[in-house]
């Protein structure tokens, strides 16, 4: 009898020894834990800060790409204080970080898409071919820029109509922007008749594009016969636009030259071979092979 309770006091005070030693052992690493989880924390939004604040000052640098870059540096420093944490309870850090890359890698495959169009909204931010308040061409897509996000970019058409644009299509395709330079080119071309004056035609068009306001006089402007057709005469007159005056402009000189080549009497040219067909079959003389 008295072995055994001898046996049993002896089992309660290893049970008690181990209980402490556990607990001596898992409170430093709870304590431990919990100030690297802390002072983790509180390093990861220093860090983020500082990478805002130090983007910010770069000239050209979107904000939305500046708070991507910030988002990103301090995930980045919260998962390695996690992986850390883990390493105080005793946990092997090194299977941790294999298992959260073949998870990065396995998410980066199914996200391919998703992962292009960050990868070319990062560019498209970086490089700047397009930026908010711009019209565009690309391809077929044609609007206003009213936001560029990471994985998106929005447009309005020209007809009012919202557009949704995946940064990808607009990073792989030749973007055209018309509203980066501050000046443009009309290639103002007409027809005359042969036995029209081209000189007298020039001057016409001479004066109603100095007429207008937002027409430049550097460069100069150029104008040159550009083709003999087989029924007219193309004529070529280049100048140059300010950016804001461009289609008040163009559009105004179409209508002008218009109405001052038919006030001075030039002609239209029509297709002279059905010009003459369409002549001879008014008058009854209509070749045999037509009838």
């Amino acid at each position: 009898m008295e072995e055994k309770a001898a046996e049993l006091v002896k089992n309660t005070n290893a049970f008690v020894v181990m209980l402490t030693d556990l607990f001596i052992r898992y409170a430093l690493s709870t304590v431990g834990a919990i100030v690297i989880l802390c002072a983790g924390w509180l390093f990861a939004g220093v860090m983020q800060r500082w990478t805002i604040q130090s983007l910010a000052r770069i000239h050209g640098i979107d904000e939305t790409l500046t708070r991507f870059f910030g988002a990103l540096v301090r995930y980045a420093i919260l998962i390695m204080v996690f992986v850390m944490v883990l390493g105080q309870f005793g946990v092997q850090t090194a299977s941790i970080l294999a298992a959260l890359g073949a998870a990065g890698l396995a998410i980066g495959l199914a996200l391919q898409g998703t992962l292009q169009n960050i990868a070319a909204g990062i560019m498209l931010l970086v490089l700047r071919p397009l930026r908010v308040g711009e019209s565009i061409s690309a391809g077929t897509i044609v609007g206003t820029v009213q936001e560029i996000g990471l994985f998106a970019t929005e447009l309005k058409t020209y007809d009012g109509l919202y557009m949704l644009v995946p940064n990808s299509s607009l990073w792989n395709t030749p973007v055209t922007n018309y509203s980066r330079l501050k000046t443009r080119m009309h290639d103002f071309k007409v027809s005359i008749a042969y036995d029209d004056d081209i000189e007298k035609a020039f001057a016409i068009i001479k004066d109603i594009v100095d007429a207008q306001r937002g027409v430049l006089t550097t460069p100069a402007p150029v104008h040159f016969v550009s083709a003999l057709n087989e029924n007219a005469v193309v004529l070529c007159y280049h100048y140059w636009i300010t950016r804001d005056e461009y289609w008040n402009v163009v559009w105004n000189t179409i209508k002008s030259v218009k109405t001052a080549f038919e006030q001075e009497g030039f002609r239209i040219p029509y297709p002279q071979t059905m010009y003459l067909l369409a002549d001879k079959g008014k008058k009854g003389d209509v070749p045999a092979s037509a009838s």
